[in-house]
């Protein structure tokens, strides 16, 4: 602990809070990935490589169709009568470069082009559009990807900043509410947790983050609904449960996170997305539930209310309230104003 804030190993927004340190070799096993490594980058050096990757490729290969004419002796303004230049009206750098430009983009203005008298522009030529078909084959490709990513798709994923722990149909259980922020529905949706906190072996073995799953189940079945109203997810506090010791008073003083995720499924483009968050014990309150945020209208539709998305209230079952009462109610008044 630092200055008394735990650490966590997912932020709130769901990022992934690990630093990689001291790695031998980075960049050669990015390098053996080149795909994935340029599909995760970010959208600034993506644009950067796209257009460097056509400003270098023009400029190279321009400088290759000038060195061709400096051999051949087609820069000289005293040429011969009979002299044929390897490519027609590249008198200067400038024109080599517009050449190659006009070459990898097909424009073919007419007025620059290559002549059969010198096969090694030939072979420039057929090299140039042969490695640059593939360069922009794998950029163009890699801004598809990313943008066909659902990444973004899952940032439209709600979840709700406190993890209630409270009674439903007579059982004990951890609820999150989530919601699915756009009007497309999210189908075949998952909700899955890991716990991770410290553990000590039989053996005597220390570690740090030991890793527990915490199964969640809509409505205490295991149907798989579709998420196009805000829902609570449940988890049973049972025997089973690695959370199965916790109660209100050694909520304050125990370490863990619990690493919460939503696979879904996209209606529209039926591809997958991911969304997660972590709460940690600072972020669960005992002995509350969510308050109501859907409302009907008299033209038979129904209102989502997020300013409520996050709003508490005390459980109806007053064994639940540790005491003092009023010290906490006063002490979850204070977090709702906050």
């Amino acid at each position: 602990m630092n200055g008394g804030v735990q650490p966590r190993v997912v932020s709130k927004d769901g990022h992934n809070n690990i630093h990689l340190d001291n790695v031998e070799g980075m960049v050669k096993l990015y390098l053996h990935d080149i795909w994935t490594t340029v599909v995760d980058m970010k959208w600034r050096y993506k644009l950067t490589l796209f257009v460097s990757t056509f400003l270098t490729t023009w400029f190279f290969f321009g400088m290759l169709f000038y060195l061709i004419a400096m051999t051949n002796n087609d820069l000289n303004i005293e040429k011969a009568s009979n002299h044929t230049p390897c490519v027609m009206n590249v008198a200067t750098l400038t024109g080599a470069y517009l050449f190659s430009l006009e070459s990898q983009t097909t424009i073919g203005y007419g007025f620059r082009h290559i002549s059969e008298e010198c096969p090694l522009a030939i072979l420039t030529l057929v090299l140039q559009l042969v490695l640059t078909g593939l360069a922009e084959i794998f950029v163009t490709g890699t801004f598809l990807a990313k943008l066909a990513r659902p990444k973004k798709r899952s940032e439209t994923v709600k979840f709700s900043q406190l993890a209630l722990v409270s009674k439903y149909k007579g059982q004990l259980c951890v609820m999150v509410r989530v919601a699915n922020m756009r009007k497309s529905p999210l189908v075949q949706c998952q909700l899955s947790g890991k716990l991770l906190f410290p553990y000590v072996t039989e053996e005597g073995e220390k570690i740090q983050l030991h890793q527990e799953p915490v199964d969640f189940q809509f409505d205490s079945n295991e149907q798989c609904p579709f998420l196009v109203l805000p829902l609570i997810f449940y988890h049973v506090l049972d025997e089973s449960s690695p959370l199965a010791s916790l109660t209100a008073e050694n909520l304050k003083v125990r370490n863990f996170e619990l690493v919460v995720t939503l696979n879904a499924t996209m209606e529209s483009t039926a591809s997958t997305c991911q969304s997660r968050t972590s709460y940690v014990p600072q972020e669960f309150r005992w002995g509350y539930n969510f308050k109501p945020l859907l409302f009907g209208t008299h033209g038979g539709k129904y209102i989502t209310d997020f300013r409520y998305f996050d709003e508490i209230q005390i459980s109806n079952d007053s064994a639940l309230l540790p005491e003092p009462r009023n010290e906490k109610l006063l002490l979850e008044h204070e977090y709702v104003e906050d």
